[in-house]
C-alpha cells in the first residue's frame, strides 16, 4: 500500500501547480501585448495570481513544515534524495521569491498592488526605477528558473512511475490509488 500526502498537501500542491502554469502562461502572454488597457487589466490580474499564490505558498509550506512527507523508496539512493530534497527546496523558495520580487518590481516602479482591486498592499520599497527595472528582470529570470525546476520535477515523477515502477507519483496522485 502506498504511504500517501495527506488530502490537504495533494490538495495545495495542483492547486499551487494550476496557479503556477496559469499565471506563467498570463505573464509570458502579456509580454508580447502593446500597452493598452487590455494589458493594464491582465497586468493587474497577474498580481492578484502572484499575491495569491505567495499566500498559497505560505500556507503550503507551514503545512509541509508541521506534516511529514511520506518516506521516499528504500531503494532510492543518496544522491536521488539529495537530488529530491534539493529540489523540492528550490520549488519552495522559487515559490516565495517569485511574488516577493513581482511586488517588489511594481514598488520600486511606483505601482502600488492592489488585491482584486480593492485593497492597496503596502509598497515594499520606495520608487527607483533603475531598481524597479532589475526587480523586473530578477523576476522574469527566477520564472523560467522556476519553468526548469518544475520539468525537472515533473520528469523525475514520471521516471519514478514509468522507468522504476515505485509509488513516489501514485503518493500525490489521488486517481491512482493505492499499490
Amino acid at each position: 500500500m502506498t504511504q500517501r500526502y495527506t488530502s490537504t498537501a495533494i490538495f495545495l500542491h495542483w492547486l499551487v501547480a494550476l496557479g503556477l502554469v496559469g499565471t506563467f502562461a498570463l505573464g509570458y502572454y502579456m509580454e508580447g501585448l502593446s500597452f493598452s488597457p487590455n494589458k493594464l487589466k491582465l497586468i493587474a490580474w497577474h498580481k492578484w495570481a502572484g499575491i495569491t499564490l505567495l499566500v498559497l505558498a505560505v500556507v503550503r509550506l507551514a503545512w509541509r513544515l508541521t506534516h511529514r512527507a511520506p518516506a521516499m523508496p528504500a531503494d532510492m539512493g543518496s544522491l536521488s534524495r539529495l537530488a529530491a530534497h534539493a529540489g523540492h527546496g528550490l520549488l519552495y523558495v522559487l515559490m516565495l521569491a517569485i511574488p516577493l520580487t513581482g511586488w517588489l518590481a511594481s514598488s520600486a516602479q511606483g505601482v502600488s498592488v492592489v488585491l482584486f482591486g480593492a485593497w492597496p498592499l503596502p509598497d515594499l520599497l520606495g520608487k527607483n526605477q533603475e531598481l524597479g527595472s532589475a526587480l523586473q528582470d530578477a523576476h522574469m529570470v527566477l520564472n523560467y528558473l522556476l519553468l526548469i525546476v518544475v520539468i525537472g520535477h515533473m520528469g523525475a515523477a514520471l521516471q519514478h512511475h514509468f522507468i522504476k515502477k515505485d509509488t513516489v507519483l501514485a503518493r500525490m496522485l489521488p486517481f491512482l490509488g493505492n499499490r
